[in-house]
């Protein structure tokens, strides 16, 4: 076998403050320009969720919130902001656990704190952004767009920091993606020893989007990430597929 070229991940920075309604693959386009980079064929674009949540206008100003008496009572045990208690309640499905963290499923099936509600990199005192509404979605998009753009094959994954059952710290999984495999199923194939591997499901989304992660912190302003020589089949499945169904859940 033909040793693989080592997989690079390759921040793009001059990304100015991301608006309401902006072009964001022009402006990647040329950010990466003034980054001296150049899109190739293959590339995987992994993208912060609050860039594409701006751009989407998935902001709320809570001080046009009213919170309801759940929200109050919430807010209360949890030493929360009311009015931001309220809107995730309105971002979410069901409350997992109530305290000392708001533990949510939202709408996507995510299950999260806070339901994603966040107010870090975001300017405004009293402003919050959500989670996009179709994270998959938003990924297609602008994969379709940098590619008529560029006339290049690009993969994009957009990322969030989430915790993680019994273990401490964040890391960055996939909330959103086109044109590289959430999962990769090694069932029935062989091990290096030749054994068969039997449970072997490969969250590939998440391991490049917490790859992505390291060249991405959150005090640098670099909310976009290339990946580039990671060997891959083209896929349109959906990150949502990450998500385990209740019926094998064995925690819910």
């Amino acid at each position: 076998m033909k040793p693989s070229r080592p997989i690079q991940i390759i921040p793009i920075h001059c990304i100015p403050e991301i608006r309401a309604h902006d072009n964001l693959p022009r402006i990647l386009l040329t950010a990466a320009k003034k980054s001296k980079l150049s899109f190739r064929q293959n590339d995987i674009l992994v993208l912060a969720q609050k860039i594409i949540s701006k751009s989407e206008n998935r902001l709320i100003d809570l001080t046009t919130v009213t919170p309801s008496k759940r929200a109050y009572d919430l807010a209360a045990a949890n030493t929360k902001d009311p009015r931001l208690v309220e809107v995730i309640l309105h971002e979410s499905r069901r409350i997992v656990r109530e305290h000392p963290v708001l533990i949510v499923e939202t709408h996507h099936g995510f299950v999260c704190a806070n339901a994603g509600v966040d107010q870090s990199n975001i300017p405004g005192e009293n402003v919050v952004s959500l989670l996009p509404g179709d994270p998959d979605a938003s990924a297609k998009k602008i994969a379709q767009a940098l590619g008529r753009l560029t006339r290049k094959k690009i993969a994009v994954i957009i990322s969030d920091t989430f915790g993680r059952p019994w273990r401490l710290g964040l890391t960055n999984v996939a909330i959103g993606c086109y044109g590289v495999p959430p999962l990769v199923d090694l069932r029935g194939t062989r091990d290096a020893t030749k054994k068969r591997l039997h449970a072997s499901i490969i969250a590939t989304a998440d391991e490049l989007a917490a790859a992505a992660g390291l060249a991405m912190p959150k005090s640098s302003g670099t909310p976009a990430v290339i990946i580039r020589n990671f060997a891959r089949k083209p896929s349109i499945a959906k990150a949502t597929t990450i998500i385990r169904p209740a019926e094998v859940d064995l925690f819910r």
